[in-house]
């Protein structure tokens, strides 16, 4: 019994692993359980510390700027622009409809709007500009954490609201929903928030959960439920959120960002 558990276990990392990142770590068409959905901020750990070895490296001899640049294509890269997709396609079925069925048909169409062209464009040169910007004294605390929350935030709305199709991306991700996969995530988020971050990163953790769940109600009621796009779009604004309040409070509040882990 213990062995299969720990097979199950193994095989939703691999599933969260091959879902939500580029790693060819599962086969074509194999679809993730909703196990897989607990380790969704462990797999926004792993892309952080992943930003921050790129980081390292071309810190060296670049600056700033292109720094942010990179580090946004190398965010774009591992994650094979999913969760982007999905708030573009937000952008254009939420503000481009009056009712919740068009909302749901535009979500699906392949074509790309302009409400999709406005808000893609203010995601990268916001995300760009923040990675850019991002205070020394926090840096590494806030590029594993950011990627962690926000993954955090989109399993709270997973866990909170129903979803709006049948069929869909995120339908196995609701099957079988127990109170562990919030708890294992809570957990992560909660203490890789703490240890590289301190106190601050708590705050952030909890500015991102309020946020995304707000955000997860009001797509709730405009599409009848949630979908994949819209559980990337809370993924790309709990990003946003994340380094904004960490650009903002880290140098004015020194203290609060004290990590232990350092």
């Amino acid at each position: 019994m213990r062995a299969i558990e720990r097979a199950e276990l193994v095989d939703s990392l691999r599933h969260a692993f091959g879902f939500l990142t580029i790693l060819p770590v599962t086969s074509a068409g194999e679809t993730p359980t909703s196990a897989a959905r607990a380790w969704f901020p462990f797999v926004g750990l792993a892309l952080g510390a992943a930003l921050v070895g790129l980081d390292a490296a071309a810190r060296e001899g670049l600056p700033p700027i292109v720094v942010g640049a990179l580090l946004l294509a190398a965010l774009l890269i591992l994650t094979r622009a999913l969760h982007t997709e999905g708030f573009l396609d937000c952008c254009d079925g939420l503000f481009g409809a009056y009712t919740a069925e068009d909302r749901l048909r535009i979500l699906r169409d392949t074509h790309v709007g302009a409400f999709a062209v406005i808000g893609g464009a203010a995601l990268i040169v916001t995300k760009w500009s923040l990675l850019a910007s991002t205070p020394d004294a926090a840096r590494i605390g806030l590029l594993l954490v950011f990627p962690c929350l926000a993954r955090f935030g989109m399993l709270l709305t997973m866990a909170a609201f129903p979803y709006a199709r049948a069929q869909g991306v995120g339908t196995s991700l609701q099957q079988d929903g127990r109170h562990w996969h919030a708890a294992v995530g809570l957990l992560t988020a909660a203490l890789v928030s703490a240890l590289f971050l301190g106190p601050g990163g708590l705050v952030l953790m909890a500015a991102v959960s309020v946020a995304s769940l707000i955000l997860g109600r009001w797509m709730t009621g405009m599409l009848g439920g949630m979908t994949g796009d819209a559980y990337g779009a809370v993924n790309e604004l709990g990003e946003v959120l994340a380094l904004v309040l960490g650009v903002a409070l880290a140098p004015a509040l020194p203290d609060l960002f004290d990590a232990p882990f350092w």
